[in-house]
């Protein structure tokens, strides 16, 4: 006896009603139920027979199902319910060829003008249901089309015995987009022939992937400037996945004059940070960064602390004291190298900060100011943009030795 389908099929359920939430396909994907009724070929709906000398069949009637995984984005299976409990134990049984999993159960990927794709994964044979388990989350915006074929489960009387389809439209997820560049350092509108690094800080943390595919230096003739970073594994993000630095030129690990100018003074170029890089949440940039600047003249003095001058803040007072640089620090450098302690020696809490296009550098104390003696207290590992460190130029030809931070001493009465 033959067996045909009669499809009791639910249309997409993906489709006007349902808002393309990444949230959605976890409560729609739960109630997505195709079913189709096995029937006998040729007679009425209502008066569904078999012949008495025939077996009964694996099954009376077939439904696909496709389940998501909770907590996990556009992770489901595909459940098969309604087989016999002796056509599950044929399933898993050693005669049972790993060959004729596809042509029983497969799921194929479906994109206008291309040939449906069969998607990689795993049949499971499960108290009651078979299962199949993709190997990857699905993708949005693709359509899934599942295909069961009652003609090859085993002992089958005939292999026309009938298929079951079900398609799966997964969701676009819809731009959420908020993560922006909130700026890149230096800051400053000229900047030096000789400049090693950039500092570009986002307003949430980001993935990590290659920089070449969204960052893009391009110089006044608007062509892409090639070699322009250097990917140095382990010391571009900071540990919150929030501040990215990029390291200028081939070699920068080498001495200036040893190393070929990137930019050249008088040129302009323009730094493009493109929207399609994707934030720590899998969602793009809320929109593209650009960044002109020309060149200057290269540096190659040393910032000198000596020359720096301070403007003392009144006591019994929470105003700022701020320190003019006399030129434009490494801003992420000044932030963690300079530091005022009191006449002890320990540090004062509060807050630093860069204005004035990182030349001057400000400190918000938590409490208010005690008249006294204090320090501002400067690393010699502190850099200018151009990669000159307090105290020694980068080009200097002996080898940089251990220097002690130095202390510029302050009264506040």
């Amino acid at each position: 006896m033959s067996f045909a389908i009669q499809h009791s099929a639910l249309r997409n359920l993906y489709g006007k009603g349902i808002a393309g939430e990444a949230s959605g396909i976890s409560r729609a994907l739960a109630g997505l139920l195709l079913g189709c009724l096995v029937v006998g070929f040729g007679l009425p709906l209502t008066a569904v027979a078999a012949d008495a000398a025939d077996p009964p069949p694996a099954f009376a009637a077939v439904f696909l199902r496709w389940v998501s995984t909770p907590g996990e984005t556009n992770r489901v299976t595909l459940e098969v319910s309604g087989l016999s409990g002796d056509a599950l134990a044929a399933l898993q049984s050693p005669g049972w060829p790993t060959a004729n999993w596809p042509r029983l159960l497969n799921v194929f990927v479906e994109q206008p003008g291309f040939e449906p794709l069969p998607l990689a994964g795993e049949h499971r044979v499960e108290p009651d249901v078979l299962r199949f388990v993709p190997a990857l989350p699905l993708e949005p915006g693709l359509r899934y089309r599942a295909v069961f074929d009652a003609g090859q489960l085993p002992g089958a009387s005939s292999p026309a015995a009938g298929r079951v389809s079900s398609i799966l439209q997964v969701p676009v997820r819809p731009d959420r987009a908020t993560t922006t560049v909130t700026q890149v350092y230096p800051s400053a509108d000229v900047l030096p022939e000789n400049l090693r690094k950039l500092h570009v800080h986002f307003s949430a943390p980001m993935s990590h992937s290659k920089l070449h595919e969204h960052i893009r230096l391009f110089n006044e003739g608007n062509q892409p400037v090639e070699l322009s970073f250097l990917e140095r594994a382990g010391e571009q993000w900071s540990a919150d996945m929030m501040q990215l630095t990029l390291f200028i030129g081939p070699r920068p690990d080498l001495p200036l004059k040893e190393t070929a100018p990137m930019f050249v003074a008088g040129r302009r170029f323009t730094l493009v940070i493109g929207r399609g890089w994707k934030d720590a949440a899998g969602s793009q940039l809320k929109q593209p960064f650009v960044k002109r600047f020309t060149v200057g003249p290269p540096d190659h003095l040393p910032p000198d602390p000596r020359r720096w001058g301070y403007q003392a803040p009144p006591i019994r007072t929470r105003e700022l004291l701020a320190i003019d640089l006399a030129e434009p620090m490494d801003s992420v450098l000044a932030l963690r190298m300079i530091r005022v302690v009191d006449d002890s020696g320990h540090a004062v809490p509060g807050q630093p900060f860069l204005t004035e296009r990182e030349r001057i550098w400000k400190f918000l104390p938590q409490q208010s100011w005690k008249p006294g003696h204090y320090a501002l207290v400067v690393e010699t590992a502190l850099e200018d943009v151009a990669g000159n460190p307090v105290g020694q130029s980068p080009a200097a030809d002996s080898v940089e030795a251990e220097l002690k931070p130095v202390a510029l001493p302050f009264e506040l009465r």
